[in-house]
């Protein structure tokens, strides 16, 4: 693995700490790399600034959500209005040479909490730092590492209900600037998100809360924690902990579910209190990892690059009455008949406008308890058909008599459209793609169940500079 993303810890505390003001009110100071080996105070803004490479264009700023919706089937793309991107997922003619370049910011992260975590141990009882404060600190650092690794993870592997045995990513506890890891397989990956999550869980305070910050859900707390936990273990299938999670978070007087009223706003404000939102991306321009023109904000409006456009094999879906339904916008003049998710439509902030990318929140919940439910799980009071039209009733869909499986499925598409999910929804469940409304190659157009795209190629340069990782099988090297 190459020097740039398996970073020494002094490189990567330069760079993190003059980044640290993207969610505060305030600019914080720029500090000398001793001063952030050396104390608390240092590490914590090393562990601040180690959020702003999720909004990079490379993650959820654009593409790790862009890609897995134009692969999906939600996607579609104007050929009279686009600017050439996004034509590779669109089309899926990956190859070890064009591929998500998650893989680098996602072990940036990685290589950032890795360091701040290996010098954590003796800060509690100096200057008044609490144990307290420095499980807080760790807890925020398992949260990202496994967040980091579990996106890797179901995009360049197969996924753990299809063959947790196949060929995931490294799970790195340890920055190693020379260190030319092996790939772990699936499930070895996923037991030691697994094992950061459940740590991070019964580290972080209750009430936890990172000062300075304009945005408190753009960092962690214990109920994204417990959110992510139950995504996780619905993944792995396993239905009883994801249920119990899901419901952990869903008890929580803290989360409210939007109406139908509340919904399409919810998508555009700038500081959350209260609604459904666990964990999100905060959008600011002065975040040196913000896309700008190549933003999620500008690849989904038709008055910018516009090479994200919803397809009518998703809209069709929803019912008259249906808010979601009504989440897209069109341009007369220029594509009559193309529309445009509005869940990124900005935030007032000028052009390019910013948009906060939400990665968890309340809905999800209630779905991955639904779908646990659907198989096998049980919890007091709850049913799937309960939580299924908890949803329809907020979003003014007319509810279901008695859903099934492939109901609860449908649902999960519905409500996370443009959220990044359908793609790795079907990858864990064996689903396979149909594109009707389809302007690509026909080459790619349908994906099988037994397609290679399921798990995409690592980058060539990795291969190049590590002869331990072994490239996805139907790939070149």
């Amino acid at each position: 693995m190459k020097n740039i993303i398996i970073l020494s810890f002094v490189a990567a505390t330069l760079f993190f700490t003059s980044c640290t003001d993207f969610l505060t009110e305030e600019p914080v100071m720029s500090q000398s790399t001793e001063l952030t080996l050396a104390t608390y105070q240092g590490l914590n803004d090393a562990t601040f600034g180690a959020y702003a490479p999720l909004v990079s264009a490379n993650w959820y700023g654009a593409s790790f959500v862009l890609d897995a919706e134009m692969r999906s089937g939600n996607g579609f793309r104007d050929v009279d209005l686009n600017s050439g991107r996004y034509t590779i997922s669109y089309n899926l003619n990956y190859t070890s040479t064009s591929t998500p370049a998650l893989w680098g910011t996602a072990y940036y992260v990685i290589s950032a909490v890795n360091n701040v975590l290996a010098n954590l141990d003796d800060k509690a009882g100096v200057d008044g730092v609490t144990e307290q404060d420095v499980n807080n600190l760790k807890a925020e650092c398992q949260f990202l590492r496994a967040l980091a690794h579990f996106d890797l993870v179901r995009t360049y592997g197969k996924q753990y209900t299809v063959d947790k045995t196949a060929l995931g990513v490294p799970y790195l506890y340890v920055t190693d600037p020379a260190g030319k890891p092996a790939r772990d397989n699936v499930e070895t990956v996923y037991n030691n998100i697994v094992k950061d999550l459940t740590e991070a869980e019964n580290l972080i305070a209750p009430d936890y809360s990172r000062e300075g910050v304009a945005d408190a859900r753009a960092v962690v707390s214990k109920s994204a924690v417990q959110a992510l936990l139950s995504r996780v273990y619905l993944y792995m299938g396993e239905w009883q902990k994801a249920a119990n999670y899901a419901t952990t978070v869903i008890n929580d007087e803290e989360f409210t579910m939007w109406t139908a009223d509340e919904y399409a706003a919810a998508f555009k404000e700038d500081i959350r209190e209260g609604g459904e939102v666990i964990f999100e991306v905060y959008g600011l321009k002065s975040n040196a990892y913000d896309g700008y023109w190549d933003a999620i904000t500008w690849e989904t409006n038709p008055d910018g690059y516009a090479d994200c456009a919803a397809s009518k094999d998703l809209m069709s879906l929803y019912d008259e009455g249906d808010v979601r339904g009504e989440m897209f916008i069109n341009n007369p003049d220029k594509a009559p008949t193309t529309y445009w998710t509005t869940k990124y439509a900005g935030k007032d902030k000028g052009t390019p406008d910013v948009s906060n990318t939400i990665v968890l929140r309340l809905s999800e919940m209630y779905l991955n308890r639904a779908e646990a439910l659907s198989h096998g799980a049980t919890i007091s009071g709850a049913t799937a058909m309960g939580d299924i039209n908890t949803i329809r009733e907020h979003r003014g869909a007319t509810p279901y008599d008695n859903p099934s499986q492939v109901n609860v499925m449908f649902e999960r598409r519905l409500e996370l459209a443009w959220e990044g999910h359908y793609w790795y929804d079907l990858a864990r469940t064996g689903g396979s793609i149909t594109r009707t409304h389809f302007s690509g190659s026909s080459i790619n157009q349908n994906v099988p169940a037994d397609s290679k795209y399921w798990a995409l190629p690592i980058n060539k340069r990795e291969l190049d500079v590590n002869e331990n990782l072994v490239q996805n099988p139907g790939y070149d090297n």
